[in-house]
């Protein structure tokens, strides 16, 4: 069976679109998604997005980890699938469509997606890490040596480590430049590896810089290893709301396999 797909990427957080208004792609198979995101045997992303039909908004979202697993949030895939929408003709440049945490509001102008996030209220701080849910779970602690920084392992110890254990988390490592600029590493669960940028990662990096006082601004730019994204945000005491990643999101192909 030959299947239809696109592929995107947004500040090299690559994905895998298939169209499936039509409900003929087997959601249930997940050695098949699996298949599809390898970087060997198949066509080779972080992770794998199904566009679907929604009752009252414009889409719905499905989102895989590259392990072939329905996973939670992922903002980058988000974005992406935005520009998707676009292409298909679903949208014009607003979107409102429903992911597995909820209902998002999107705008899209000249390869730029704006990506209205969930609301955050609840930031732990412990002594050398900040823990929160931006849409997907997200530790973040810094790292002044983050250039050379062995990412992979570091990340994959404390993703499985205590007190996250078998769920897991997301792992960003973080380097202040200035201000309102931070660079983020991160180590993706699901992917097992560092991807090149995480958009409910670095969206958990700005909420937990200013939460500890690191800045001041409600704009924060966020340098990744595949480009830069930027977060804006209203502070209200411990609420974050009105919570938006911006960043481009690029079509590269298109094919089928």
């Amino acid at each position: 069976m030959q299947q239809t797909f696109y592929k995107y990427q947004g500040t090299g957080n690559d994905f895998v679109m298939i169209d499936n208004r039509q409900q003929t792609f087997n959601k249930k198979d997940t050695k098949r998604v699996a298949f599809l995101c390898d970087r060997r045997f198949g066509i080779g992303a972080d992770g794998l997005i199904l566009l679907e039909n929604h009752p009252d908004l414009d889409f719905k979202m499905v989102y895989y980890n590259a392990d072939g697993n329905e996973s939670t949030m992922c903002g980058n895939g988000g974005r992406c699938l935005v520009a998707f929408a676009k292409d298909l003709g679903v949208i014009k440049d607003k979107a409102v469509f429903e992911a597995i945490d909820g209902l998002h509001h999107a705008e899209i102008k000249d390869g730029i997606v704006k990506l209205q996030m969930l609301d955050v209220e609840n930031v732990e701080e412990y002594d050398k890490h900040v823990f929160l849910n931006t849409g997907s779970p997200h530790h973040v602690q810094f790292e002044e040596q983050i250039e050379d920084f062995d990412i992979k392992s570091k990340g994959s110890q404390i993703r499985y480590g205590a007190p996250y254990n078998q769920a897991g988390t997301n792992v960003n490592f973080v380097k202040k430049i200035n201000e309102d600029t931070f660079r983020v590493r991160t180590y993706e669960r699901g992917v097992e590896d560092e991807t090149l940028s995480c958009g409910t990662g670095v969206t958990a990096v700005a909420i937990a810089m200013h939460t500890l006082k690191q800045t001041n601004n409600t704009l924060i730019n966020l340098n990744v290893e595949g480009g830069k994204l930027q977060v804006c945000f209203d502070a209200e005491n411990k609420l974050y709301k009105n919570v938006w990643l911006i960043g481009p999101a690029t079509y590269v192909f298109k094919g089928t396999i």
